[in-house]
């Protein structure tokens, strides 16, 4: 299957996810925004921003999978699948964008008090508990297989959290008269964002610096490869990730027969089965070519 089919795949398979996504979370954040103003909620208005932040992570991500369907032309001669990785960082940075902005504006509340309507504050969030929660439902089947579809599950499960302790909060303001319970939760809320966020930031940093994919055992590969009874030694391997969903392998295999597509064939489609590595180069060399390497080549 070809990585252009692959993408138009995905295309399919998760563009009606997107689209509901944007959109349910378009109407909500006005409807929060709306909300948290006429009920002077730091909390309302913090969820408000973070979801604000999710919506531009969604149209992102999905631009990202569109963009890596393009087939390869010109200079860029693997395409545009490392568009991936680059809306998984902005995506990531997004977020502790938004942590920022409430926190910001909890301190503030911190500093002057003021009352906050509680009842609305639970039912306006309550609304985002479940939007949210069908939201992240759309995509917790491709979070192991893409770290935007990840990202995107990500966003809307944390959003669901959020909108949670929102409604809490609002219970809590409701009965107890405890204005001060608002900014609170909103820190909370950042602390809960941050510590699920830098795990994807890290992956995606990784991926951006071409280190191998969390998924694959480097050990394990080259260890695959030396135990094929052709194989004498292996050096020069590389794998990295070509986006989110793609992973690639060169290296260079020291053999005791040359000019053997069977081999080659055998091994790269062992690779795809075993580790999901879908672009192998291999270089075969003889005994006397890889005598000449020394200190040229790395293991």
């Amino acid at each position: 299957m070809s990585a252009s089919h692959d993408h138009d795949h995905a295309m399919r398979r998760w563009g009606k996810a997107f689209g509901i996504g944007i959109a349910l979370n378009v109407i909500f954040v006005a409807v929060e925004v709306f909300y948290g103003l006429a009920a002077n909620s730091s909390a309302l208005l913090a969820d408000a921003g973070h979801n604000a932040s999710d919506v531009l992570s969604l149209v992102f991500a999905w631009a990202a999978i569109w963009i890596a369907g393009k087939k390869p032309s010109g200079k860029y001669t693997y395409g545009l699948r490392r568009t991936t990785i680059l809306a998984s960082i902005v995506n990531a940075l997004l977020i502790v964008a938004a942590a920022g902005v409430i926190s910001w504006d909890a301190i503030r509340k911190f500093q002057q008090s003021a009352e906050v309507a509680g009842m609305t504050i639970v039912l306006v969030a309550g609304i985002g508990v479940v939007i949210n929660a069908i939201t992240a439902l759309m995509f917790m089947k491709g979070q192991k297989d893409d770290l935007n579809i990840k990202g995107a599950f990500l966003h809307m499960a944390a959003d669901a959290g959020v909108s949670l302790g929102v409604v809490i909060a609002g219970l809590l303001i409701r009965y107890t008269g405890a204005n001060w319970i608002d900014p609170l939760i909103s820190l909370v809320i950042v602390v809960v964002i941050l510590y699920g966020t830098w795990g994807l930031l890290r992956d995606s940093v990784n991926l951006a610096l071409d280190a191998v994919p969390n998924d694959i055992d480097l050990g394990e590969v080259r260890q695959f490869l030396k135990s094929r009874e052709e194989v004498q030694s292996v050096h020069d391997l590389h794998i990295w990730g070509m986006s989110t969903t793609e992973v690639a392998l060169t290296a260079h295999l020291v053999v005791s027969a040359r000019n053997d597509d069977h081999f080659l064939n055998l091994v790269r489609s062992e690779l795809h089965q075993r580790f999901g590595i879908a672009h192998t180069t291999l270089q075969l060399e003889s005994s006397d070519d890889a005598g000449n390497c020394e200190n040229g080549c790395t293991t």
